[in-house]
């Protein structure tokens, strides 16, 4: 049965029991990267329970990964947080002990300004790499933030504002459901341009069937009441299905990070794993982590165009996740969707070079509108359709569309939420180097 879902306005303040805020410090003050132009755009967040909650992450398996992944993954040992400081303008990456202790700091300096115990708190940082923190900026910006603490959907768009870079926007969501009989709030923001094929686990090591890989940060909020084991739990099955589906770029990030804070205000009992409740729980977090994964993919750097591709009939989940990542990968198959062009010779190839098992006398690909049954075949067992060109280019025309392919040999499938290849995406990344602003991470 689905899980009816109310949309929320503040995102991150929308659940009891939490304060948000978003100030500029200057982080970028030296011209660090991408997003140094924009003034004095908020440039550091802070979000907050009013008591104890129960925490769980899912971290970049990247084996570069930055200083404020490894302090999160320390401090969720306990399975227990109250704060998250974030910061844009400076991924606190690639800086050795320094930088370790920079992000010790962030979150050791939020807890003292808060009264907050030890191990409170959790940090997330993106913007350029091997660019030392300015500490003394960072140290203000927490003070001023703390000051500005509230509950509005004002006070959760500062903070949505502030770990944006190469964002055109900012992405936030919140809903409301039933739990047990109380009502449960979930809410929250992400941020991510470029930079992204998110390949995110719980330890931040790469299981062997991870793919590899603007940095992707995400935290969520709810007022459930939430067991960790079943927390961390949910939140893998979440992102295995939202942000670990999406790519702009083929990139991973350094800093990939997804937190949840569950603070138990709703007053449901404590879910566990096989509690009754958490199927509704699920399909909350599911819901928001999908829309937000969904919403990076649109505001990708130069992105014009968005395709779902969906690949079923493969021998193993392996297999068609593979095929999907080829294709949604390819540079040769993303520029002709920048350029209308329904090229399934270029889709065919990438599935043939992938790791993925294909027979190509099997091999079926089309185009419908999204979520469409109605799909407009350009390829059937490996052989072009009396489909015309001009109906193919109509296919592919909108802004959003589905790819689909069918390898006709099993029963497994996957989807990647990908998007297109533009002359704006290289020019925004190419840079300057005589001019340090229009570098990017």
């Amino acid at each position: 049965m689905k899980t009816p879902l109310t949309p929320l306005p503040g995102s991150v303040t929308a659940p009891r029991g939490f304060r948000a805020a978003g100030v500029f410090c200057d982080i970028k003050r030296l011209g660090t990267g991408k997003g140094s132009n924009k003034g004095k755009k908020r440039d550091l967040a802070l979000i907050v329970s009013d008591v104890p909650a129960t925490a769980a992450g899912m971290f970049t398996t990247n084996q570069a990964c930055a200083a404020p992944v490894k302090v999160c993954l320390e401090q969720l040992k306990r399975g227990r947080a109250q704060a998250v400081v974030v910061n844009s303008g400076n991924a606190n990456a690639c800086t050795g002990k320094q930088g370790l202790q920079d992000a010790r700091e962030m979150a050791r300096f939020t807890e003292a300004t808060l009264a907050l115990p030890p191990g409170a708190a959790l940090v997330g940082s993106t913007g350029r790499i091997g660019v030392a923190m300015p500490m003394d900026h960072v140290r203000a910006g927490i003070i001023e933030a703390a000051l500005g603490l509230g509950t509005t959907a004002a006070h959760a768009a500062q903070a949505a504002e502030a770990i944006l870079t190469s964002d055109t926007h900012a992405k936030q969501v919140a809903v409301q459901f039933k739990l047990g009989g109380r009502t449960v709030r979930l809410g929250g923001i992400c941020k991510g341009a470029g930079m992204i094929q998110p390949g995110m686990s719980a330890t931040g090591r790469r299981p062997a069937a991870t793919p590899r890989h603007a940095t992707m940060l995400c935290f969520l909020t709810t007022d459930a009441a939430v067991e960790a084991q079943a927390l961390q739990a949910a939140l893998r099955e979440a992102v295995a299905h939202s942000f670990n589906r999406i790519t702009v770029d083929g990139d991973m990030s350094t800093n990939d990070t997804v937190l949840v804070l569950a603070n138990g205000r709703a007053g449901n009992r404590p879910l566990g794993v096989s509690a009754p409740g958490f199927p509704q729980f699920q399909a909350a977090l599911s819901h928001a982590c999908l829309a937000l994964a969904r919403m990076i993919v649109r505001d990708g750097e130069g992105v014009s165009r968005c395709v779902t591709v969906r690949v079923q009939g493969a021998r193993s989940f392996a297999d068609a996740d593979a095929a999907a990542r080829a294709v949604a990968n390819s540079p040769l198959v993303k520029t002709s969707w920048h350029g209308g062009d329904p090229n399934w010779g270029r889709i065919l190839a990438a599935i043939g070079y992938s790791a993925a098992t294909i027979e190509e006398s099997k091999v079926d690909i089309g185009y419908s509108a999204p979520g469409s049954r109605r799909i407009l075949w350009s390829l059937r067992r490996g052989q072009p359709t009396a489909a015309t060109f001009k109906a193919l280019c109509a296919a592919v025309a909108p802004r959003e569309f589905d790819l689909h392919v069918n390898l006709n040999i099993g029963w497994a499938r996957a989807v990647i939420y990908a998007a297109d290849l533009t002359e704006a995406y290289v020019d925004f990344n190419k840079g300057d180097v005589s001019d340090p602003s229009s570098l990017g991470g």
